[in-house]
């Protein structure tokens, strides 16, 4: 009998470019949002049943999370572009070594993790911020968290992995469950059972284990097409190297936007005080929220352009990013439009200070000034990642946050001020859209004469 998700991923090169595209996109940037409503909602139910010491214990861990699961996200992107590529090249022993390769590493790498992180748990709580009377309890909920780290880590790189094969929905699943389930046991063990900083921690650790549990059946029940053996688990230093090539671009980007907001905290406290800390702070929540459907044109776009370019069909290659960008772009034209027009209902959602909802109506209108384009920055650095270019993607991903963003922070406030911060959001977008966009359109005319060569 033929496995329920036997050949599944040669759809990634027979549908149409546009079907795909919203088969992939959609769910993709559905997990985004759930996933970015979860952490809002619990930090909310934390803060009602528990505390505000509850709601700073939690934004201490936060960063260690995070970390593990970008070490599992960087794991999974970086392997699953291999696993694209060599799908659609029909190389299966070679997509079911690097997904065996993947889980020995995700499962080493976070192991030692969770060993040195109790090893050092006195040093590393108040390094974070843990420390008076969140010391205690940042404590508690760190050392139950750290057990759930391989899971969410796992978790992380097998989603990827689902993505890759060309079953979005599933992977879409897999990102809703922990941020469903940890909101359900949030109310059964701190709401009902009276569980405090225990409770939030054990509901957040159980919903990766109930995520992971769904990746693993996903694997096992036959709908995968990387059934691994047991040498597929030995790690090979070929593809070691690849999936740490190509994974250390989406380490890169998670240390610049961690790095992005420890300056803009520090810059804007020198320039305008608490205020203009509280208004990036609401400005960095929207980024969050409001480009969940051109994050999700992106995510959806790897795994069709890394199949296809495995496969030599150049012209779906060319097809896949045109279609991308003119999608994400038209997205992009509606999310400014929305926040430029309704700024200010916005800023009144956080918070009822007339100076505040100014100062962030101002700020929203500058930083979102050139979403409509900047989709085009993001696909060509994630064309560079789907076909295996370590070297530009890195680069390109670094270009509009690292190389140009964060200069201009400290640069422009000198002759502008407060307006100098936000104007470099707009100044940095389009300028690393440009030099993308250069690079992106050599790539397509290499693409568009391969795709002579073959016809003649």
């Amino acid at each position: 009998m033929k496995a329920v998700g036997a050949n599944r991923s040669e759809t990634l090169g027979k549908l149409p470019i546009g079907k795909l595209l919203v088969q992939q996109a959609v769910p993709a940037s559905i997990g985004i949002l759930v996933m970015s409503l979860n952490i809002l909602i619990d930090t909310l139910l934390v803060g009602n049943w528990i505390g505000d010491i509850a709601i700073a214990a939690i934004n201490v861990v936060l960063p260690v999370s995070f970390f593990i699961a970008a070490l599992g996200m960087a794991i999974g992107i970086g392997g699953a572009s291999i696993i694209s590529r060599a799908l659609g090249a029909e190389q299966k022993e070679k997509a079911k070594a690097t997904f065996g390769n993947m889980l020995t590493l995700t499962l080493l790498i976070s192991t030692v993790m969770v060993v040195l992180g109790l090893v050092y748990i006195n040093d590393l709580v108040p390094m974070f911020g843990g420390k008076g009377d969140i010391f205690e309890p940042a404590k508690i909920y760190y050392k139950i968290v750290l057990y759930g780290v391989p899971l969410l880590a796992l978790s992380m790189m097998g989603n990827n992995v689902i993505r890759a094969e060309g079953a979005p929905t599933h992977a879409m699943i897999a990102m809703l469950i922990p941020s469903v389930g940890n909101l359900i046991a949030d109310y059964v063990l701190i709401y009902e059972l009276d569980m405090g900083m225990e409770g939030a921690a054990w509901a957040t650790t159980s919903s990766y284990l109930v995520c992971l549990i769904y990746i693993a059946w996903f694997f096992l029940s036959g709908r995968s097409e990387l059934l691994c053996g047991w040498r597929h688990f030995i790690l090979k230093w070929v593809i070691v190297a690849e999936i740490a090539g190509l994974g250390f671009v989406t380490l890169a980007r998670q240390a610049n936007s961690s790095l992005l907001y420890l300056i803009m905290n520090n810059v804007l406290y020198d320039l305008g005080g608490e205020t203009s800390v509280a208004v990036f702070g609401i400005v960095g929540r929207m980024m969050m929220f409001a480009l969940f459907p051109v994050l999700g044109i992106t995510q959806g776009f790897l795994p069709i352009a890394g199949f296809n370019y495995g496969a030599q069909k150049w012209q779906r290659v060319w097809e896949v990013i045109v279609i991308s960008i003119i999608v994400a772009c038209v997205l992009g034209v509606f999310i400014f439009a929305g926040l430029f027009f309704f700024t200010e209902e916005i800023a009144d959602a956080f918070t009822d200070s007339p100076d505040l909802i100014e100062q962030t109506s101002f700020a929203l209108k500058l930083v979102f000034l050139a979403v409509p384009v900047i989709a085009i920055q993001l696909i060509g650095a994630a064309y560079y990642q789907a076909i295996g270019k370590a070297t530009p993607a890195l680069l390109l991903t670094l270009l509009r946050m690292g190389f140009i963003l964060i200069p201009l922070i400290y640069i422009l406030p000198e002759f502008y001020g407060e307006l100098g911060v936000w104007i470099s959001f707009p100044i940095a977008d389009i300028s690393s859209t440009i030099i993308t966009a250069w690079f992106l359109w050599r790539a397509m005319q290499k693409l568009n004469s391969r795709e002579h060569l073959i016809h003649k």
